[in-house]
């Protein structure tokens, strides 16, 4: 199994791993910053490079959903590493910041309209989330709300609990259609103190402020009961 560091820490960009395994047009490492995608996260991107070699495009992230294996995908003409070699890996860090900025943005989005989350997307700047109510909420209300929160400059933190405690909790899922990460014996609640806490397996921002400005771009209907919300970053474009 590959120890997934970016669960402890979202902030790391880099480490050395050693290659276990390769699969087709990718490698298996014993440990890594890159995070896989799911929970509706992109799988990361960036580079390995070997031996102090020029560094090579990582162009995705993903768990293999048979074998369980965390996959780093290269482009199909990219030489693969061999089994054994140390690489040294980095993510795309500016990438990833916006997508951390993104998902705890849509956690913020969560404690000011409290309804049940049919789906949701994260990208690179934007992300959205649908929410099982009848009439749209007012646009600007919306984003005026969520920007408070963001202002409040809440720290996060992260909480363990085991996969029973959460059956005894099932109000902490506001996630319909994406269940939490189980079945290792314990679930990671992201606590936005005092605004947001729910299971979650993505990475994070350390407080709400470092999320920045959002504009609420669109409210959309989906469904009798479906109503699709977009927020992006002001300062998405680099």
């Amino acid at each position: 199994m590959t120890e997934e560091l970016f669960r402890a820490d979202g902030y790391l960009k880099n480490c050395s791993a050693v290659v276990t395994e390769l699969s087709g047009n990718g490698f298996v490492v014993d440990k890594t910053v890159f995070y896989p995608m799911g929970g509706g996260q992109p799988g990361d991107s960036g580079t390995f490079s070997v031996s102090g070699q020029s560094a090579v495009e990582i162009v995705d992230c993903y768990v293999d959903r048979e074998s369980g294996k965390h996959l780093h995908i290269v482009n199909d003409d990219t030489v693969l590493p061999k089994v054994g070699d140390t690489v040294e890996l980095e993510i795309n860090w500016r990438r990833r910041h916006r997508l951390m900025r993104v998902h705890s943005c849509l956690h913020m989005l969560c404690a000011a309209i409290p309804e049940p989350v049919t789906g949701g997307s994260i990208g690179d700047g934007s992300g959205r989330l649908d929410f099982d109510m009848p009439e749209p909420p007012d646009k600007l209300a919306i984003e005026e709300k969520v920007n408070a929160l963001i202002r409040q400059d809440a720290p996060m933190t992260m909480q363990w609990i085991s996969d029973q405690e959460l059956d005894a909790q099932p109000e902490l899922v506001r996630t319909m259609s994406v269940q939490p990460p189980k079945g290792s014996g314990n679930v990671r609640l992201i606590d936005f103190n005092g605004i947001d806490l729910q299971p979650c397996g993505g990475t994070h921002v350390s407080r709400t402020g470092e999320i920045g400005e959002i504009r609420v771009v669109s409210i959309k209907k989906k469904g009798k009961q479906n109503r699709r919300i977009t927020i992006e970053l002001v300062d998405h474009v680099d």
